[in-house]
């Protein structure tokens, strides 16, 4: 027996969870044409102007080559190829290591800042539809997203989460989620995806 494809009509058609996954392909392919878009307006390639807006927003000990390896799915190379070129357009900086002359970590120059500050937009168009839609309809679509991304990392698809669910100072609790660190009741659009205050939790709860 075929395995159900969520690209078949036919079968999408008697199965919702294949819609949803087909309908988060299609935005999947929105994203890389919105950034696409973008990155040939700058002669940047997608992986170089995303490096660049997740760099001007997250501490140096998550900008070494191993950790944006991880955190894009690509390869130490890959991910060594783009900073070189950007390196050489002027764009970042490396910053050695206090204990380690070795190992550095990716800053953006003053040039690189201000290929951000003209790039992460990108997505306006998204934003935009989505801030149409009713509160609680984006709550209950957030509530769901946030669970699948934890999902994926969890099943080894996702490589880095830094949500709520998967972070040492979450706990659920009778009345609901409930962050330990802010010592209060978490509710659906409490839950962050990008936390920078997680912490790896030890073991799943």
């Amino acid at each position: 027996m075929m395995q159900q494809s969520p690209f078949n009509p036919e079968q999408q058609a008697q199965d919702l969870s294949l819609k949803i996954v087909a309908g988060l392909e299609r935005i999947s392919e929105a994203f890389k044409a919105l950034l696409w878009d973008k990155a040939k307006e700058l002669g940047l390639s997608p992986i170089q102007i995303r490096l660049l807006i997740f760099v001007a927003y997250h501490p140096p000990q998550q900008c070494t080559i191993t950790q944006l390896a991880m955190e894009f799915n690509v390869t130490k190379p890959t991910i060594s190829d783009a900073v070189r070129v950007m390196e050489a357009k002027g764009l970042i900086g490396k910053i050695t290591s206090a204990t380690d002359s070795r190992s550095y970590s990716i800053g953006l120059s003053a040039s690189g800042q201000e290929i951000v500050s003209q790039t992460q937009a990108f997505t306006g168009p998204m934003t935009q539809l989505l801030a149409g839609y009713p509160q609680k309809q984006q709550e209950k679509f957030f509530e769901m997203l946030s669970k699948l991304i934890y999902g994926l990392n969890r099943h080894g698809v996702l490589s880095v989460q830094r949500t709520c669910f998967g972070c040492r100072f979450y706990d659920k609790k009778p009345m609901g989620d409930y962050c330990m660190l802010l010592e209060k009741t978490l509710f659906p659009p409490d839950i962050r995806i990008d936390c920078p205050e997680f912490e790896l939790r030890g073991s799943v709860i």
